[in-house]
């Protein structure tokens, strides 16, 4: 599967710095390529819960996120051999990721009898969370939690457009570069869209901020 086509979304996937870790992806990758299928389970041993935890925050449900988190993985072994040794291997990961999270949008889009904020048991540290509460006094932990439910919610009643570049930059903390790359589209149009998600994000959590 080819992630990315165009000349300039190559260029900047190739000026993403490149780490000690994306070394070792990049080979894990050529084995893999090569044959050597022990390498897949490297790549999901080191990316594998990363993966699921951005499904979680793009998706608001555990379910789909587990689902489509081995779907990524599925689709990383049957793409192997179209992996180029230039890129960076979490930004060609994350854009599958996006893309597979971007289709189930779509499909509970033609599916309203399914709740878009869904979520299971258990998954408040996963969606992500605004403050640590471990160390909290019992009622300050209880408006840690209401704060960071406000915050899912708000993020994931954002456009999609907008939802993923925040879950991307703010809660993935990636570079405005890769997420470019990642969502295939310009660095300009990032900052753009998380500048307005920012604007609305602002507004609708003005009580709790």
């Amino acid at each position: 599967m080819k992630v990315s086509n165009s000349r300039c979304q190559t260029t900047w996937a190739m000026s993403i710095p490149m780490t000690d870790a994306d070394a070792l992806d990049r080979s894990d990758m050529e084995r893999l390529a090569a044959g050597h299928d022990a390498a897949l389970s490297d790549l999901m041993e080191r990316h594998s819960t990363p993966v699921f935890h951005f499904l979680c925050r793009m998706l608001g449900n555990e379910d789909d996120a587990n689902d489509l988190a081995q779907e990524v993985f599925v689709r990383v072994y049957r793409s192997s051999k179209n992996f180029r040794a230039n890129e960076k291997f979490t930004t060609w990961l994350y854009t599958i990721a996006a893309n597979l999270a971007r289709n189930q949008y779509r499909w509970r889009s033609r599916h309203p009898n399914v709740s878009l904020e869904a979520t299971s048991a258990g998954s408040e540290q996963t969606l992500g969370s605004t403050l640590p509460a471990g160390d909290l006094a019992p009622s300050d932990q209880a408006l840690a939690s209401e704060q960071a439910a406000a915050v899912r919610k708000a993020v994931h009643e954002l456009p999609g457009d907008m939802r993923e570049v925040v879950v991307l930059c703010e809660w993935e903390d990636r570079s405005v570069k890769e997420v470019a790359t990642i969502l295939k589209t310009t660095p300009k149009a990032v900052e753009s869209r998380l500048y307005r998600a920012r604007q609305l994000l602002r507004k609708r959590l003005e009580q709790w901020f």
